[in-house]
């Protein structure tokens, strides 16, 4: 679970969204967290996903972060912008 971090980016090594990019929303303990993407995974129903089958980039968002951090109510649109604006989707 180190340098897991509200807001990282990661991707999909395994499953049926294996390549796809996404934001983390929730970290629920040192084997799971929670993903969304605003599209296939909206912020209402996070994917909880195994972290050995995430790949964890450096790269943040920090709107999302400080949204997260702060418990502001954060939209779909908001996780697809992070991730378009970092030409990912």
């Amino acid at each position: 679970m180190e340098g897991i971090t509200l807001g990282q980016i990661v991707h999909s090594k395994a499953g049926r969204d294996k390549d796809r990019y996404f934001i983390v929303v929730g970290i629920v303990d040192n084997d799971y967290v929670l993903i969304a993407d605003g599209d296939l995974r909206k912020i209402d129903n996070p994917k909880k996903k195994k972290i050995k089958h995430l790949v964890f980039h450096k790269k943040i968002a920090e709107n999302i972060s400080a949204s997260l951090k702060e418990k502001k109510h954060i939209t779909d649109a908001d996780l697809r912008k992070s991730l378009t604006s970092m030409d990912l989707l």
